[in-house]
């Protein structure tokens, strides 16, 4: 239910956001987008502390933490572009893009744009995957409930400025949280402190990459690195049972 209402929050504010951006000159669209990616920015620093998580620096080592991250951006970027996840993401955005257009091909990039990196922002946050586990717990929605409400204000000032690229950003969001709820059905449950600490602190170094992406600093290849959210955990465990 967490990430059903999650979708139908997106939906929504995209739609909101879209007939608002009509209505919005272009710098204040660009301004918007601007500031959003400072608030990515900040979230993506606080979610850095996961660092310095006790379970976490227990099982690892203090200066243990950061290599984990560090090694698993790395063995996630080789995995990443080898799958050419960002390629991929890009390609079906494209398509997307050129079903719902009716021929109009002018603001192509826009829409890519839109889905790509709202697509990212709404999935590699440690709040949909601790929301997700805690969903397919049975400990309630409460954490996808509390994403659901900051999505469907992100999205409307997305849409507003990129358009309806965002909304269909609940489509990879759907099958994301869908698919950790699943999965929380059988092994959330042993999944240590520790193990959800690293997965924080990966997605908090991805979410400073997806902020630097939307104010079009540097185009970091964001999704070609979504595989160390997999490598951080696996190495947690790995580290921890040879400590």
């Amino acid at each position: 239910m967490g990430t059903i209402i999650n979708i139908f929050a997106i939906l929504v504010g995209s739609g909101l956001g879209v007939l608002l951006g009509h209505r919005l000159p272009q710098k204040m669209s660009r301004t918007l987008t601007d500031a959003m990616g400072l608030v990515v920015l900040v979230i993506g620093a606080l979610n850095l502390t996961a660092l310095q998580d006790e379970a976490f620096t227990q099982t690892v080592g203090t200066s243990g933490t950061l290599l984990v991250v560090l090694g698993a951006l790395l063995l996630g970027g080789v995995f990443g572009s080898l799958l050419k996840i960002e390629e991929r993401l890009s390609e079906f955005g494209s398509w997307l893009q050129h079903k719902t257009s009716r021929g109009e091909s002018k603001d192509k990039e826009r829409f890519i744009e839109g889905f790509v990196n709202s697509s990212l922002l709404f999935t590699i946050g440690p709040m949909a995957v601790l929301g997700s586990l805690q969903d397919g717990l049975g400990q309630g929605i409460e954490v996808l409930a509390l994403k659901s409400t900051l999505d469907g204000f992100t999205s409307i000032a997305f849409a507003a400025a990129l358009g309806w690229g965002v909304a269909f950003s609940a489509i990879p969001v759907g099958l994301w949280q869908g698919l950790l709820t699943v999965l929380a059905l059988g092994a959330g449950a042993v999944m240590s402190g520790a193990v959800i600490a690293s997965i924080t602190a990966t997605g908090g170094v991805l979410l400073l990459g997806t902020a630097l992406r939307l104010m079009q600093i540097r185009m970091v290849s964001v999704a070609d690195l979504l595989p160390a959210l997999l490598f951080a955990p696996l190495l947690t465990v790995l580290v921890g049972a040879i400590l």
